[in-house]
């Protein structure tokens, strides 16, 4: 007796499902197995070929109409497949353009990087103050925000004249080849630039990623001696054995609590939702063939940070996270941004070269930070830290234009580099690291 019309139709799905499951599982390994060569097509052309072989043993000595069918889950698999062998966004590097209210000057720096410079000069009607300052923006390999441009105005209008970069990779600066991309290179960046400003030792304000690369800096004594105070704000892990720590952060984060970032996603598409997947995974190198490193800045969207942006406010301001930037300003190098970061990890120890270093330093602690707390409090274990400042009310992202937070940071800062009173104070010191960690994770 033949089986109901329904059982058989499910009786050649069901094979059918799997064996387009199964082709785009070998095509996924293949793309591991190759790291994405020639935009996919690699694997691609060999799940084909592999499918066409297939389906034609399936089909043998069978009627027209039974050696076509085991060529419909290939015919389907393979389309979905294609989709991510082809690009959606350019393949060559589209710079945001240019900001209505900074000139975009770039400078090409003894390292080989070309990067975007940004100028505040001082307020032309009150105190002017001698020593340039440089800000390290957060990121790592990313645009400067607008949020980050409204504070380094802030700053120039009580006197400072404030220079800022785009590390090469990010914004309107140059892309590096992937394998140059190290936190070593930052750091030497860092020292070019400053030699390129030509204006002696300068203050640095490193923010996030920025404040790791200071704090290296002051690990290194020819660097060192090209900065004459360093503001290290909100650091991440300094190097590899501070990286492998784990443990408490600060005062809950708005990560769970915002509304989800609208607008575009790059993955949403299956092309970046498998490069950037199986990059963040270590499964693709962050220099895969797969995608270029231009054509995954081009596409990576502000909506693709997802909680990451969240994270970096306080649970109470989860309502009211302010934009950070614009689409026309947001590049992000996801790629370049992993690879510094594995260098970091890989890196040994410089706690007893920080040891040693004699600059001026301050660090800032955000209330809510979403930064290991043992990563901050391993600076002020190495580093000679003048001031420690707790910044109560505010997340990783200190300056954010909420309420009176750019005043309050800008006070403490403005506060050290002159050698006055902060109007918070030392806290903690060294010996409140344990209390510290007790009380405010």
């Amino acid at each position: 007796m033949s089986l109901p019309v329904p059982l058989r139709l499910i009786g050649r799905l069901v094979p059918a499902m799997l064996a387009v499951v199964g082709l785009a599982g070998l095509f996924l390994a293949l793309i591991v197995l190759t790291d994405g060569a020639r935009s996919g097509l690699a694997a691609w052309l060999t799940v084909l070929g592999a499918g066409i072989v297939a389906a034609l043993w399936r089909g043998r000595g069978r009627s027209l109409r039974g050696r076509l069918w085991p060529f419909a889950p290939l015919i389907v698999a393979a389309a979905l497949t294609a989709s991510v062998c082809i690009p959606a966004f350019p393949t060559t590097r589209e710079y945001p353009p240019d900001l209505s209210f900074v000139t975009t000057r770039h400078w090409s720096l003894s390292t080989g990087s070309r990067v975007a410079v940004y100028r505040y000069p001082p307020a032309a009607d009150g105190p002017r103050h001698p020593t340039p300052l440089v800000y390290l923006h957060g990121g790592p390999v990313r645009s400067i925000s607008v949020l980050d441009h409204r504070f380094l105005r802030l700053l120039a209008g009580q006197g400072y004249d404030v220079y800022a970069y785009e590390h090469p990779g990010g914004g309107r600066s140059d892309l590096l080849p992937m394998d140059q991309y190290t936190i070593s290179r930052s750091e030497r960046d860092l020292a070019a630039f400053i030699d390129r400003l030509g204006k002696g030792p300068v203050d640095v304000l490193g923010f996030s990623a920025g404040a790791i690369v200071l704090t290296r800096a002051l690990a290194t004594p020819a660097t060192a001696a090209r900065v004459h105070r360093a503001i290290i704000a909100e650091p991440g892990p300094m190097d590899g054995p501070t990286a492998l720590i784990s443990g408490r952060q600060g005062r809950p984060s708005a990560r769970d609590l915002a509304p989800a970032l609208s607008g575009a996603r790059a993955t949403h598409v299956p092309r970046y939702a498998v490069a950037f997947g199986l990059i963040q995974l270590g499964l693709l190198s962050p220099d895969t063939g797969l995608i270029t490193q231009a054509e995954g800045v081009n596409a990576f969207q502000a909506a693709d940070l997802g909680g990451d942006t969240a994270s970096a406010y306080c649970a109470r301001d989860a309502d009211r996270i302010p934009a950070e930037d614009t689409a026309e300003n947001f590049s992000f190098n996801a790629a370049a941004s992993l690879r510094i970061r594995q260098t970091i990890r890989d890196s040994p120890s410089i706690a007893p070269k920080l040891s040693r270093s004699r600059t001026p330093a301050m660090l800032m602690i955000a209330e809510c930070s979403s930064q290991v707390r043992q990563w901050q409090t391993a600076v002020l274990t190495a580093a000679t830290i003048e001031r420690t400042q707790y910044m109560p009310g505010v997340g990783h992202r200190m300056w954010n234009g909420l309420g009176d937070n750019n005043e309050r940071a800008a006070a403490v800062i403005t506060a050290f580099l002159q050698g006055k009173t902060s109007p918070l104070r030392n806290y903690p010191t060294r010996a409140d690291i344990s209390d510290f960690l007790r009380d405010h994770g």
